[in-house]
């Protein structure tokens, strides 16, 4: 640990500049940018709040926000877990020629991924004027729900980094898998629209626990239990810890299949 730590310091500022390439990369030859980080969020809350406040008669008090809150978090933890999963494999040649700690480039892609939810959450503060929703004090502590969610997606995107260098068919089961995961997690739905039965499976869903303690921040104006906490930071710890363990675990083979 002491050894990974110091490696970590030792190359601090690679990781910025990996970070800084990332996003550079993704706006390259785009007129708008970063702003594109606060737009998108604000054109897909402009759709779904059409289909399910006019066509579905959604009854969800300030839908706008709702969806939003929970969207924002949702895309924090798929961009980076789908980004940092093709990492190892992208940055094949560079592993190659020279030495760098291979955790970096799946770190890397979460942090990446962590500027642009900071950018989005903007587009939560517009609708919220917009909609002339309050503002709670609570929304002051919305950095620990993203501080849980990034430990759970850093574990989860060295786990499967490390996977898809031995197995490539796993980044097409994944966007499937994160596909399904979105629909399950309720992210432009209410809870008690779930049966009664299943709502103890929903319990086992990191990303619902996640999602539920930013929006009693955001919009209740509540400060979640210590139980929460608790559960939200087991979820993100056992991440962490089972992705660093496959990780480092088959790092030195990397080499051979890249």
């Amino acid at each position: 640990m002491k050894r990974t730590i110091q490696a970590f310091l030792k190359y601090r500022n690679l990781l910025r500049e990996l970070v800084i390439r990332d996003i550079k990369i993704r706006y390259r030859k785009s007129f708008l940018g970063l702003l594109w980080t606060v737009l998108n969020p604000l054109l897909m809350m402009i759709v779904i709040t059409f289909v399910f406040s006019t066509l579905f008669k959604s009854e969800i008090e300030n839908f706008a926000v709702y969806f939003l809150s929970g969207n924002i978090l949702f895309s924090l933890n798929s961009e980076a877990t789908i980004q940092a999963q093709l990492s190892v494999l992208s940055n094949g040649a560079l592993i190659k020629k020279v030495y760098i700690p291979k955790y970096l480039f799946p770190l890397s892609k979460v942090l990446s991924a962590l500027v642009n939810f900071f950018f989005a959450f903007i587009a939560v503060t517009i609708v919220m004027v917009v909609t002339q929703a309050e503002f709670h004090t609570t929304m002051l502590l919305s950095f620990v729900p993203v501080l849980y969610l990034t430990l759970f997606s850093t574990g989860l995107g060295l786990l499967l980094s490390a996977l898809t260098v031995y197995f490539r068919d796993l980044t097409h089961l994944y966007n499937v898998f994160i596909l399904a995961w979105m629909y399950l997690t309720p992210v432009f739905y209410p809870i008690d629209i779930v049966p009664e039965s299943s709502r103890a499976v929903m319990e086992w869903n990191p990303m619902y626990k996640f999602i539920t303690y930013f929006r009693m921040l955001i919009l209740d104006g509540a400060i979640p239990s210590w139980q929460m906490n608790l559960e939200c930071l087991l979820f993100g710890l056992i991440s962490l810890i089972i992705g660093m363990y496959v990780f480092y675990k088959k790092q030195d083979k990397f080499i051979l299949y890249i």
